[in-house]
């Protein structure tokens, strides 16, 4: 075989081809395998108790048996696949319903009713099991602006709930703050909650920190903003001899200079590099930027095509980062307009067609999301959470058999690449499709088991990691 390439010049190019490689790869490791939540309920810090989790299932769930009390109802009312094979009496509702619970799951697969009953208990479990699975105390757009006086006594009363639910076990597995914006005008407010709401807690917490905890800095508009935090945060570690990047943070795209600033550029990147690995996450504000954009407030929706714009703007600059992406929040609440202990058919009959139309538009929203790419959003009250579930079951429920074959296609593939001692560098793409399947577990769509169809063992899935399947089937093809 003949060659034209001296063996020194190819070694020295393609030793500078790695320099550039790896720092790429460093810029661009790939989706995380951590889990994401998939929603962040945000609530004002003066209505911040150590048990509001959980009464916002309680909620949640009254609100779902009340609007549907059966799988029937809320397949009607979404018109979830397979809704119109379903019966309209109450008696052969029961009969269905006792029929599919007495079923193996396989044989119940081949029901027409199988994916509106099996969305609706999902749900119902969910809601009394873990109904929020992210938390954030807001000081800001929930809270307003109050006396400095109201604020100081807010940050300690929700540090100290927080400190009581921590003991109790009644916080969700993701929880943090929303303080206020490092603008001119409210950065003192901003940094005096953030410090007396972390003083109170770690005084009554022993030093210690919820799991998943995070700090939310809204209206992120320059780098400089974030790196003042990041300082913020190293004062505060040493301070409490926290371990250095213990507080992590989350930006907000809210503002249109995030998406595009004054050299025509998008800053998100620097923004999120300026943090110094501590942001993990950027969450979209529908309402603020939808007002950027000078939209009127009654076309102010998610649905806005201005929304869209953004999402895709955001998901450019930070694919592959690492960075879990947040919709906003659907302003439409499903709750009836009347409100007593006893009410006449026609206000019952109003109430339920008020919440329907509600669980729609919440419905569809974040459908919308899902499609798009967006696996987390926010929810503002607590009876918006069983749409919450609902979509997001739905579409990783009707997304299951494709993605199955995609992943099994996938792992056989890297198995013959294994098989045969040729390099499988595709990693970061199998790891795009394993986290399908990590985040409809994480939610409770599927179960492990269920993920097995892809080929992968219980073991090999709980390792989160493809990079790590594939060393493992390496070392075993030995």
């Amino acid at each position: 075989m003949k060659f034209s390439i001296p063996e020194k010049d190819k070694s020295d190019l393609l030793a500078q081809l790695q320099i550039a490689n790896l720092k790429f790869q460093q810029t661009y490791p790939g989706d995380k395998p951590d889990r994401q939540p998939v929603h962040t309920v945000y609530g004002g810090a003066n209505l911040f108790k150590a048990d509001t989790c959980v009464k916002m299932g309680d909620i949640a769930l009254k609100n779902l048996q009340t609007y549907a009390p059966n799988f029937v109802v809320l397949a009607n009312v979404l018109q979830l696949t397979g809704y119109d094979y379903l019966p309209r009496r109450q008696n052969d509702i029961e009969a269905l319903t006792k029929k599919l619970h007495d079923m193996p799951e396989a044989l119940r697969k081949q029901e027409p009713a199988w994916l509106a009953y099996t969305i609706y208990n999902k749900i119902v479990q969910k809601l009394q099991k873990e109904a929020v699975e992210d938390f954030r105390i807001d000081f800001e757009d929930g809270f307003g602006n109050r006396p400095d006086e109201e604020e100081d006594a807010t940050a300690v009363h929700a540090a100290l709930e927080l400190a009581t639910g921590m003991k109790n076990k009644t916080i969700s597995p993701f929880i943090g703050i929303r303080i206020k914006p490092f603008t001119e005008d409210l950065k003192q407010r901003g940094v005096r909650t953030l410090d007396l709401f972390l003083s109170t807690l770690l005084d009554n917490t022993n030093g210690i920190l919820p799991e998943n905890f995070v700090v939310m800095l809204p209206k992120v508009t320059i780098p400089e903003q974030v790196v003042t935090l990041v300082r913020l945060f190293e004062l505060f570690e040493k301070a409490h001899q926290l371990a250095p990047g213990s507080l992590k943070m989350e930006t907000m795209v809210e503002a249109t200079q995030i998406i595009m600033d004054e050299e025509g550029r998008n800053p998100l990147l620097r923004i999120i590099k300026a943090s110094e690995g501590r942001c993990i996450a950027a969450h979209f504000g529908t309402y603020d930027y939808t007002a950027s954009c000078g939209i009127t407030a009654k076309y102010q929706t998610m649905a806005h095509p201005v929304c869209d714009f953004a999402h895709h703007m955001t998901k450019v600059a930070l694919a592959g980062t690492g960075i879990f992406l947040s919709d906003g929040a659907t302003n439409v609440m499903p709750i009836g307009p009347h409100r007593a202990d006893q009410l006449s058919y026609e206000q019952m009959t109003e109430n339920r067609e008020s919440v329907h139309q509600a669980w729609r538009t919440g419905f569809q929203h974040t459908m919308h999301s899902l499609i798009n790419g967006f696996y987390q959003g926010w929810d503002l009250n607590p009876a918006q959470l069983p749409m919450r579930y609902a979509a997001t079951y739905n579409f990783f429920l009707n997304s299951y058999d494709d993605a199955v074959f995609r992943l099994k296609t996938f792992v056989e593939r890297a198995a013959v690449s294994t098989l045969t001692k040729d390099i499988f560098d595709d990693a970061a793409t199998g790891q795009g499709l394993l986290n399908f399947f990590l985040k409809a577990m994480n939610c409770g769509a599927i179960t492990e088991e269920e993920a097995t169809a892809t080929g992968l063992s219980i073991d090999e899935i709980r390792s989160r990691s493809f990079y790590r399947i594939l060393e493992g089937r390496r070392k075993g093809s030995r």
